[in-house]
């Protein structure tokens, strides 16, 4: 009864072989753990020592009689036979989750095959697809989190698809949890906001065909509050119509009323005249007018009383303007005319319930069909701010056509372009938008450039320039180009010192030709000497495209009146056949040659190609184009860049192309003399790694400054953190005043008082349980003091907050200006962080002095030191090395938290080689996406510090960096997934007897590298327990045998010894020679034997030297059996037993 009474309790129902099986046994395991019968489950071999037998039979009946009663009698005639619930549990697994290959070519059918049809519960949707992931990884099927948030976003609908784009715009990776969180908080959103009738943003209305259906009378059936179907039926009518003709008083306006709950809401319909709404304050410009009324159907008139604009922020986000919208307080429904729309340009369609309305390549709104015929654009309406005051606003945006151009000139670009320039000059139009680019050798060039510009705009417009904006360049103050401005007429604005965002309209107008030709050259994969050709066709792009400033208008179209053609587009360096004349070929010559599209000739109506078999430009208007298929990227001979970084101008500072930045943003043009440092005449190498060196900051782990740190006390207040900068910025200060360094006076004459700065750093916790520290300092700039004025000699005897000798005078720090004493100065009283002043006080008595003189806080013995953790055991005289933390993050940033463990770092079926490495470009192009080198040298820095037992792995992945091949990156995962099982690992030192000396192994591989036979030698030092030198590497040259193998090995091992034996000594430990163990007899017989023999006479004589080492007793070489050699694991991939041992000889575990 109690067992019928639980199941009953959590509500199971028996398995009847047909529904979850995983679900079913998640929930059953979950019921034998509250009946505490789950340790049934692990079979009779694993029951507790306190348990009799008789004891655990009756727990496995139990256990049986459960499960027995939640199986359904189809299901439980397979398993009759088992008596004990390990065996049933066994037996089901392999009925109903088998890991065969039909069941996993079913689930991932199941899975790739999941969508969502449209209007379905979304919610249902991802717990289907969460069961056939949960499913999957039973049988050991798994997949990145990444992929499984992808498959998710693919098997939505179309109506989803500007959500997914939202949520894919702007990030590199995504997690299934981020994913289906967002699209279920999206989904409540919109039916909360269903139900309520909020209605959240525009209800579109229209037809596909843009066409009117009639009725058999040809007369119109729009209006209608019902109409017929072709049964003859009567039925309801959800259609919101408006027919209006703004040319009449008497004007008519059928609107059907049986669409409810979108009084809120806009409509938009094909038939209405115009815009139209009740709501007088959403409006965000109004005017009063009495251009007419409407007639609804009822014959009742409405009066049109005003007209304005309304802002509506669209479902992407964007705010968008409806102009001209009448207002007709006496209308019940918000309307949008689709044909009002149409005649300003824009078009819509509809499909799978959602309507588009676009301009060109621009999606400005989307709806969403709620009933027939009726769609509901997602947005909402944004109150005006304006619409408490009815006034006339003439509209004088024409007025600044033409009056206000803005200009800016990016570079210098390191890589000259192919016609030799290293700048682009940039003009734009403030009204239009429209942009120009011209290109300069030098800057000296850009009065010529704006003659050439002002004749060309003032030609095409017939207008005059009247305003020009710049910023504060030399090359804008040229004498000759104000003279030429002012007898123009145009007025000049220049923008003041280190603020370009003054003329913020040209300064992101670089930024984005540059951000877009950086994406064309890229994706065209051409040198950077052709960035001009980039710039222009990035240009010409913008040009073309729907500005957000202009609310969705092309800038050409707006400055030419004309609507623009892009019938003759064309993606940027796509393949292009060029036709041959007759008269330049001969009759068995082709008739045309394959070049590369790189954009428009100015002033010719052709197309600008690059041939790369003539290297030159060809200018022709008869081509085919072939955009579906990229050519591949090529590399010139002879590039002008490479001749430039050989011979670059020692006058000037360069930037690189791949920056591709305004010079402006960061540094404007000026030609102010004041500056606090001098430009150094020395060109700066720019060293930029390659692709596959990416995730560098974990090589960097061990750095003392973090690339977080704020560098000014400017960043720490406008940080996120700022409250945190702040308060250790008062402590510090609070610590200043408490020991009275400075005290404030007015500043003597002929003295200079020196600066000060704010330094900034996160210190990183000492234990788990403890957060990020932050520490400010204040330090002086002691740089700035004179020899024999505000310093005489470097004391080595000073110290630290010592009383001053000399006056030194220091500005006040910023934000911490005592009131009414802002003009004066602090006289130091005592020393400070960066003074010139050396502490004074002897080592030996710092402590004692610094707790008598101030309060201190001991922090201990070290618990963290360059990504090292360590731990003491002092009773027990022990202590422990790790690098768990480091561990996981790298692990972390390569994606390897939830691989799969394994027990060895290198197994025996990796054979590696120089044949497997990248054989053609298109695997070598693949391989430099792989982060291969990075990923070596994290593990490298584990290896080095904590981990001997990953040197022979390491070792033997390291020497395919130049170029790595798919098997060796599949090794450095190998050893990720070794890591994941032993992050815990580290070195354990204790005082044991017999250890407190330098004890070393040596061991060698013969021949063991495939490429060249080289043998691979491996030795280990352990001091009190645990290693402390360790290396695994191949030999210089190749052994003739074994015993010369094993012989070298030895050599090298003890030159180590040596060194470690000075090291110890040097520390307080004598010790007499140090013992190596070496398991090859004959290497041993060969050290000690100094007769020559043919078959050893070969080996060079800086080997014997370890003769005589043995001689003198530094070295003292001793047999070992081969399984207690624990160097064998640095040589070669050895078994799990083995390698266990090995660890175990060394110290080398969990603690």
């Amino acid at each position: 009864m109690a067992i019928n009474a639980s199941i009953a309790t959590v509500g199971l129902v028996k398995f009847d072989g047909t529904g979850n099986f995983g679900l079913w046994q998640r929930r059953v395991n979950d019921l034998l753990v509250q009946q505490g019968l789950v340790k049934a489950l692990y079979g009779k071999t694993k029951k507790p020592e306190k348990m009799t037998d008789e004891e655990w039979e009756e727990l496995d009946m139990k256990a049986v009689s459960t499960i027995r009663l939640l199986l359904a009698d189809e299901v439980m005639y397979d398993v009759m036979e088992e008596t004990q619930l390990q065996e049933i549990w066994l037996n089901l697994e392999k009925r109903y989750m088998s890991k065969s290959l039909t069941n996993k070519l079913h689930l991932k059918q199941k899975l790739y095959g999941l969508k969502m049809t449209e209007g379905a519960d979304l919610r249902q949707h991802i717990n289907t697809f969460k069961q056939i992931i949960s499913d999957m990884l039973r049988i050991d099927i798994k997949f990145e989190d990444e992929d499984k948030a992808m498959m998710l976003l693919t098997s939505l609908p179309a109506s989803y698809e500007h959500l997914v784009t939202t949520l894919l715009y702007g990030k590199e990776t995504l997690e299934l949890e981020e994913v289906s969180g967002a699209l279920l908080d999206h989904y409540q959103r919109k039916h909360k906001d269903s139900a309520e009738s909020s209605g959240e943003g525009l209800v579109v209305k229209g037809y596909q065909d843009h066409g009117r259906k009639k009725d058999k009378d040809d007369k119109s059936a729009r209006g209608r509050s019902k109409s017929k179907s072709k049964t003859g039926k009567e039925e309801s009518s959800t259609s919101v119509n408006v027919v209006a003709d703004s040319e009449s008083d008497g004007n008519m306006l059928s609107v059907s009323s049986s669409t409810d709950g979108l009084n809120n809401s806009w409509l938009l319909d094909s038939a209405c005249s115009f815009h139209v709404t009740p709501h007088r304050n959403w409006f965000d410009t109004y005017r009063s007018i009495n251009c007419g009324s409407v007639r609804m159907g009822n014959d009742a008139t409405c009066t049109i009383i005003g007209m304005g604009t309304i802002k509506i922020k669209m479902s992407d986000g964007v705010v968008r303007t409806l102009e001209e919208v009448r207002h007709i307080p006496d209308m019940r429904k918000n309307l949008i005319s689709l044909g009002t729309l149409d005649s300003k340009g824009y078009s819509y369609k509809s499909k799978n319930g959602i309507m588009k309305v676009s301009k060109g390549a621009m999606i400005v709104m989307t709806g969403q069909k709620i009933s027939s015929n009726v769609y509901k654009l997602l947005g909402n309406t944004i109150l005006g701010g304006v619409a408490a005051v009815a006034e006339f606003e003439d509209d004088d945006t024409l007025l600044w056509h033409m009056q206000l151009g803005h200009m800016n000139i990016w570079g210098p670009v390191r890589t000259l372009s192919k016609g030799g320039a290293q700048y682009f000059m940039s003009f734009i139009d403030d009204y239009s938008r429209k942009a120009w680019v011209y290109f300069l050798k030098n800057k000296s060039e850009a009065f010529a450039k704006f003659k050439i510009w002002k004749v060309e705009v003032e030609n095409q417009t017939r207008r005059k320039i009247k305003c020009l904006r710049t910023d504060n360049g030399t090359e804008y103050r040229d004498g000759d180009f104000l003279k030429f401005c002012k007898e123009h007429g145009i007025k000049r604005h220049f923008t003041v010192r280190k603020t370009p965002q003054q003329n913020g309209v040209a300064e992101r107008l670089n930024r984005t030709i540059t951000e877009t030709a950086r994406c064309l050259r890229l994706n065209a994969e051409l040198p950077k000497i052709f960035w001009a050709e980039a710039v222009d066709m990035a240009c010409y792009i913008i040009n073309r495209s729907p500005r957000v400033a202009l609310d969705g208008k092309v800038a050409e179209e707006v400055w030419t009146g004309q609507e623009v053609d892009y019938s003759f587009m064309r993606i940027f360096r796509c393949s292009a056949y060029v036709h041959i004349s007759g008269e330049d070929r001969l009759k068995l010559d082709p008739k045309s040659k394959k070049c590369i599209f790189l954009g428009f000739k100015k002033g010719v109506k052709g197309y600008k190609l690059w041939d790369p078999v003539a290297q030159k430009v060809v200018i022709s208007r008869d081509v085919v184009f072939d955009e579906k298929s990229m050519t591949k990227a090529f590399k010139e001979e002879k590039s002008q860049a490479a001749e430039s970084s050989n011979n670059i101008d020692r006058s000037t500072v360069q930037v690189d192309l791949d920056e591709l930045e305004s010079q402006s943003d960061e540094e404007p043009h000026s030609n102010d003399q004041e500056q606090d440092s001098t430009r150094s005449d020395r060109p700066k190498c720019n060293k930029r790694p390659p692709v596959r060196y990416g995730f560098l900051d974990l090589v960097s782990y061990a750095l003392l400054t973090s690339c977080e740190d704020p560098s000014t006390f400017q960043e720490a207040i406008e940080s996120s953190e700022k409250d945190k900068w702040m308060e250790a910025m008062v402590e510090e200060n609070e610590s200043l005043s408490k020991n009275k360094t400075w005290e404030l006076t007015k500043l003597p004459k002929g003295k200079k008082p020196i600066g000060c700065k704010w330094v900034f750093k996160k210190k990183e916790a000492v234990s788990e349980k403890e957060g990020e520290r932050f520490k400010a300092r204040l330090v002086a700039k002691g740089y700035s003091q004179r020899h024999e004025i505000d310093y005489d000699e470097d004391i080595f005897t000073s110290f630290l907050h010592g009383n001053l000798e000399e006056e030194v005078f220091m500005v006040q720090p910023e934000e911490f200006k005592q009131p009414g004493t802002e003009n004066l100065v602090c006289r130091l009283k005592k020393s400070l962080y960066g003074l010139k002043q050396s502490p004074r006080q002897w080592y030996k008595r710092l402590k004692s002095l610094l707790h008598k003189e101030f309060e201190m806080k001991d922090l201990g013995a070290a618990k963290k030191i360059l990504g090292m953790e360590i731990r003491r055991d002092r009773e027990a005289r022990k202590l422990w090395l790790s690098q768990k933390n480091y561990i996981r993050k790298v692990l972390e940033k390569f994606s390897m938290l939830d691989a799969k463990p394994v027990s060895t770092p290198l197994a025996n079926h990796f054979r590696l080689s120089g044949s497997q490495c990248p054989k053609n470009e298109e695997e070598i192009e693949n391989m430099s996406k792989v982060p291969y080198a990075s990923a070596v040298g994290c593990l490298m820095y584990a290896m080095v510090c904590t981990r001997p037992d990953l040197a022979h792995a390491v070792s033997t992945v390291s020497k395919y960096m130049a170029k790595p091949g798919r098997e060796h990156w599949n090794v450095v995962k190998w050893i990720f997934r070794y890591l994941k099982g032993t992050a815990e690992h580290g070195i354990l030192f204790s005082r044991q007897p017999g250890t407190n000396s330098v004890v070393g192994y040596v061991d060698v591989d013969y021949a063991g590298e495939v490429d060249d036979r080289r043998s691979t030698t491996g030795y280990v030092f352990t001091l009190s327990g645990g290693p402390i030198c360790w290396k695994s590497t191949l030999q210089s040259i190749v052994a003739m045998s074994t015993t010369e193998a094993e012989y070298m090995v030895v050599v090298e091992a003890a030159k180590e010894a040596l060194w470690l034996k000075g090291l110890v000594k040097e520390l307080g430990l004598n010790q007499g020679g140090v013992q190596m163990h070496c398991d090859s007899q004959s290497a041993i017989y060969l050290t000690k034997n100094q007769v020559y023999h043919a078959r050893t006479k070969h080996i060079d004589v800086r080997f014997h030297k370890i003769r005589k080492l043995i001689v003198t007793g530094d070295i003292v070489l001793e047999k070992v059996h081969t399984s207690e050699n624990a160097a064998d694991m640095l040589t070669k991939p050895v078994t799990t037993a083995k390698f266990k041992h090995c660890l175990d000889l060394v110290n080398v575990s969990s603690l």
